[in-house]
């Protein structure tokens, strides 16, 4: 096993009209993977978009069950990071 390989642990950023609100108030929300921690978040922010973010807040969104057509399913749920920057920091998400 290579040591040097990296664990990637942002999957991607999300864009809503939510989220869109808050990149007003420089938080930035992104899917993360289910291990991150916050202390990663922080630094791969800074790798990829070379700004250092204030803090760093973690929301869970649990599994959820769906009934559709008579058919019992589940919608899978996530982890998301809420980023916040200092005043005059952006990050371009699209």
């Amino acid at each position: 096993m290579n040591l040097n390989t990296k664990k990637i642990v942002i999957k991607k950023p999300m864009v809503t009209e939510k989220t869109a609100g808050l990149s007003d108030k420089n938080i930035y929300t992104f899917e993360v993977t289910p291990e991150a921690t916050k202390s990663e978040i922080k630094k791969e922010i800074f790798e990829i978009y070379k700004v250092k973010p204030v803090r760093v807040n973690i929301a869970k969104k649990p599994n959820k069950k769906t009934f559709i057509r008579g058919r019992v399913g589940e919608k899978t749920g996530f982890k998301k990071a809420y980023v916040y920057l200092k005043k005059g920091d952006t990050i371009k998400v699209v």
